[in-house]
């Protein structure tokens, strides 16, 4: 991977085989995170939406992946998943592409993210619990540089486009919103 990379210089699959250049986002607050629409961690889209509802007139993106990647639990073609957000959880920003995140089929983009933030910035964070769970679903609780353990870990980058937070699945993205605000301002 090229060192001098910035988020800016990506283009990632959007839904409908459209893509989007994030070039286009510059001067925004971006929140990404890979998600799934049958996960323990899926309630995180109504804070979400509360988040984009709260932020997006003062410069908040939120760029949603779906992943199938743990425990199978993004089944569904992208407008499945889609329209299953936009029902349950009246989400009015956009989910991308369905899209891997660990391994070889690694989006280029989430392997930027991951080496540009490889660990969660949340002491909080309750690590054991996770291994647990991803030894349940028989996913290796060995911990590698960068590895994204399950769905819903977000990345959070500023308005120049570095990537300054990573939060994993069982932080709440509202917990996100003072790192938002001071961002925002």
């Amino acid at each position: 991977m090229d060192a001098a990379k910035n988020v800016y210089d990506f283009t990632v699959k959007a839904r409908k085989g459209a893509t989007l250049d994030l070039s286009t986002l510059k001067g925004k607050v971006l929140l990404v995170v890979n998600t799934a629409t049958g996960c323990g961690f899926t309630p995180q889209y109504k804070d979400l939406e509360e988040l984009y509802q709260k932020y997006h007139d003062r410069g908040l993106e939120i760029l949603d992946f779906p992943c199938n990647q743990f425990g199978h639990q993004a089944p569904g073609d992208e407008s499945e998943i889609h329209a299953f957000c936009t029902a349950k959880y009246k989400t009015t920003f956009d989910q991308l592409a369905k899209i891997e995140v660990n391994g070889a089929g690694a989006d280029p983009f989430f392997a930027f993210l991951k080496a540009a933030k490889p660990e969660d910035d949340d002491p909080a964070e309750d690590t054991a619990a996770l291994r647990e769970l991803l030894a349940k679903h028989g996913l290796s609780p060995e911990r590698e540089p960068g590895l994204i353990e399950w769905n819903f870990t977000k990345f959070l980058i500023d308005r120049s486009g570095a990537v300054v937070k990573r939060s994993g699945p069982k932080t709440a993205p509202s917990a996100l919103a003072p790192c938002i605000e001071a961002l925002l301002a």
